[in-house]
């Protein structure tokens, strides 16, 4: 048996450790949801997947607490697929491979973990299978490729859920209950080229940046993390004008909603200013380490020679993608003026693919406002229109309106201070959370996320803090208890 399966609660830390068996990226989500209907089955609960590709389970309540409010348990199945540059691992048939790491964390060996969100999903499977546990009505909702669109909480049907009280677990910080959180949008920018011969006299570089802490692009947006497709364009753009280089094609960044730890482009020259362009790579690095000294410790930027490619983007098209993404804005546009501390607006150049006569770029705005969503995707369409290319926005989702009145939000702080001693924190976040979605189509239900606590996630060192998990469970079981005894008084 794995080691994480030992830790306590072992009812969360045997189920997530099945769950790292499961192969479950975004968008490839088969195996994961038949491990869930599997699971339900064997422990005696309904369960069905609903057109949104979520899977729902409902357990009935503790006899004589049928009448009680039925508690809506949330997380979402699919984890973001990031690995490290010398890792063979393949997310559509490997196991993560699991490991503590003796201060106290679990992480994975080159990869993602994925507690976010198989804690959250460890811990609704644990209230499934519980035999002991004091509980009203329970219903799990655990939703589909939330880390790319929320696509199953936006096709969640009206209806087949009865929950009174919806306990988001997808929250990454223990102590903390988040009551709000950023809507977002996805632009896309798209661009077609004929390209051009390449002259077969000139040679060729592959020029890399890579060892970047990359990281959540909502929650980690303000720390000032190098965006490696913004950090790459000072270095290419520098290179046309003082080496005659040409650009052939560029991969930067893998998912939308993480900071790009990593981007690639390749480089034709004349063969005499290959030693100039390996020299200003040389130049960039140090400018870029002493630029961000207190926050990229390792920092890789390296040329190699690789064959001459037969085609290049042609120059008019290639000045155009390299102002447009010089131009195109990245990180904070403002913070909330209520909650200063908190981003309110921010855009992330997430992924820039230009290779074989098509150029893409896909970015996550996030905001807490509609009109500043808007203001930024508009901003982003006039920076790309300028370079003539296509822009579409699509995925739009609302952000969640706090409610600092709410009734389960004053129990979980009660019994936050009870069994820890010490007052919670209540925030907004600027991450993205399904919340605001599911309200739209559940409208009364009474939200609070909340979780164990997890560093950066979206990365390859995401980690869980062992120590949290237990009273994270211990509140979890206290707040069912608590809530199975209120009669609901909507049932007379």
């Amino acid at each position: 048996m794995n080691e994480i399966a030992n830790l306590q609660p072992s009812c969360i830390w045997r189920n997530f450790d099945a769950l790292t068996k499961v192969p479950r990226p975004s968008g490839h989500l088969e195996k994961v949801q038949q491990f869930l209907l599997d699971f339900a089955k064997r422990v005696g609960v309904e369960a069905f997947i609903d057109e949104g590709n979520n899977i729902v389970m409902k357990k009935p309540a503790t006899p004589g607490m049928e009448r009680r409010k039925v508690v809506l348990m949330q997380a979402h199945m699919d984890m973001v697929p990031q690995k490290s540059p010398e890792s063979n691992h393949n997310f559509e048939t490997d196991p993560i491979e699991t490991y503590i790491d003796g201060e106290g964390w679990v992480r994975a060996k080159g990869t993602t973990l994925g507690a976010d969100n198989g804690l959250g999903v460890a811990a609704i499977m644990a209230v499934m299978e519980a035999t002991d546990l004091q509980h009203g009505p329970v219903e799990g909702l655990i939703t589909a490729d939330e880390e790319t669109g929320m696509f199953g909480a936006n096709d969640l049907p009206k209806g087949e859920l009865n929950g009174d009280i919806m306990l988001n677990l997808d929250s990454e910080m223990w102590g903390k209950f988040v009551i709000g959180s950023a809507g977002g949008v996805d632009v896309d920018t798209t661009l077609d080229y004929k390209e051009v011969e390449t002259d077969p006299e000139d040679a060729a570089l592959k020029v890399t940046l890579k060892g970047l802490r990359g990281g959540h692009s909502g929650l980690e947006i303000h720390e000032g993390r190098a965006n490696a497709n913004k950090l790459m364009v000072r270095f290419v753009r520098e290179a046309i004008e003082t080496c005659e280089a040409r650009l052939v094609s560029w991969n930067g960044g893998n998912m939308r909603n993480a900071i790009p730890f990593k981007a690639e482009v390749v480089l034709t020259m004349p063969k005499e200013n290959v030693e100039a362009v390996k020299a200003l790579v040389d130049d960039w690095k140090a400018d870029f380490e002493d630029e961000y000294k207190y926050i990229e410790e390792n920092i890789e930027f390296f040329a190699e020679k690789v064959e001459t490619p037969k085609t290049e983007v042609p120059v008019e098209i290639q000045d155009n993608l390299i102002d447009a993404i010089y131009a195109c804005h990245n990180g904070v546009v403002r913070m909330i003026p209520a909650y200063p501390d908190v981003v309110e607006t921010s855009s992330n150049l997430a992924i820039i693919k230009i290779e074989n006569g098509k150029a893409a770029f896909k970015i996550l705005v996030r905001s807490s406002r509609e009109d500043m969503k808007d203001y930024a995707v508009k901003t982003l369409e006039s920076c790309f229109n300028m370079a003539g290319m296509k822009v579409e926005a699509s995925g739009s989702y609302g952000g969640w309106d706090p409610n600092p009145n709410s009734e389960i939000l004053n129990m979980l702080k009660r019994i936050y201070k009870e069994q820890n001693g010490k007052e919670a924190i209540v925030q907004v976040d600027h991450a993205g959370l399904e919340c605001s979605v599911i309200l739209e189509k559940y409208p009364n239900m009474d939200v609070v996320s909340l979780g164990p606590t997890l560093l950066s996630p979206h990365t390859t060192n995401e980690r869980c803090q062992i120590s949290t998990v237990e009273p994270f469970w211990k509140l979890l079981k206290q707040v069912l208890i608590e809530v199975a005894g209120e009669v609901n008084r909507n049932l007379f």
